[in-house]
């Protein structure tokens, strides 16, 4: 039997580059040799490359949607998206392997771009009956008053990119003398930038995905930060942050949790791992964000719920892109 010819996306234009590079890492090491054969395949300012064993780069042709590997076509069965922030989270990937007829690991299109901006996600969220924390939102050119801002949302706040992930170019603020800068460090992210109400509890992660039609969802996750908050450091820096799986939470806090993230992946209509983010005070369940992208790397709660929940990861990889090709578009 032939292998599934698998095309692995990483690197992306964001400021999560090195995670994606890290995921892409751990993914191509777990995938089952034996049933799959992976080209990691590397984006980054318009290039789109495959290096081969000899270090050569090969460029991807994205009119043929192949890798020309001496005088071998390589087409692609399946798509394992790898890539966090743009182009691989927010459905331009997407879109263009729709286009290409190669189905893909990640959400849809829709999907992606929806909850990639978190402003527009926070408000269906909010129509779907969940807790949010109250949000402003300031796009690139507006004018803006620090005491309007403090009054609708009190301080301390939060002060992020709208799209972006990792925590990267987000602020805690807690005085309306630091609400400047922390608003000019998210716009050198993005053109959209949020203030948002500052949620007092702990912080959980929920990962869900589907295998054979049928939603798994992880056990949940509580995060500690040794930093003022979860930021890109305490993410990816050994020793700043504590991961307890499962959480130390009651059953009936676990139960809730794990439901609310069913519940919130179909309806956003997710596809492949997701991770859903909260904060639980005063034994309530406030959505955070949705990452539909989530890390892979050794650092990364998903591999993490997904050991505890009994999986090895070359199956659950390899359960992602089974997944992928059962729903493939005719």
């Amino acid at each position: 039997m032939s292998k599934i010819k698998v095309v692995l996306f990483m690197g992306g234009d964001s400021g999560e580059y090195e995670v994606s590079i890290a995921s892409s890492s751990q993914i191509k090491n777990h995938l089952d040799p034996e049933r799959f054969e992976v080209y990691p395949v590397l984006i980054r300012g318009g290039k789109w490359y495959f290096t081969d064993e000899n270090g050569i780069q090969i460029p991807f042709d994205r009119n043929y949607h192949c890798l020309q590997i001496g005088n071998d076509n390589v087409r692609f069965d399946c798509a394992f998206i790898a890539i966090h922030g743009t182009p691989g989270e927010d459905g331009k990937l997407q879109g263009y392997l729709d286009i290409a007829g190669i189905p893909y690991t990640t959400c849809d299109v829709t999907t992606s771009a929806l909850t990639f901006n978190k402003y527009f996600c926070n408000d269906l969220a909010k129509q779907y009956g969940v807790k949010v924390a109250n949000t402003i939102i300031l796009r690139q050119g507006e004018t803006w008053n620090p005491d309007s801002l403090v009054k609708e949302v009190g301080l301390p706040c939060f002060i992020k990119p709208n799209k972006a992930g990792s925590s990267v170019g987000v602020s805690k603020v807690y005085d309306i003398a630091g609400i400047e800068a922390a608003i000019n460090k998210a716009f050198a992210e993005d053109d959209e930038v949020l203030v948002q109400q500052f949620i007092k509890g702990r912080e959980m992660a929920c990962g869900v995905f589907t295998m054979n039609g049928e939603v798994e969802v992880f056990p949940v996750t509580e995060v500690i930060s040794k930093n003022d908050f979860f930021d890109y450091q305490a993410k990816y820096t050994e020793g700043l942050a504590s991961e307890i799986t499962p959480a130390p939470i009651t059953k009936e806090q676990s139960t809730e949790c794990r439901q609310l993230t069913e519940y919130m992946y179909r309806k956003f209509n997710c596809k492949g791992v997701v991770r859903f983010d909260y904060f639980l005070t005063d034994n309530e369940w406030w959505f955070l964000e949705v990452n539909t992208v989530p890390g892979f790397s050794s650092e990364s709660i998903i591999p993490k719920q997904a050991k505890a929940a009994g999986f090895e990861l070359k199956d659950f990889f390899g359960s992602l892109i089974d997944e992928a090709l059962r729903n493939k578009k005719h």
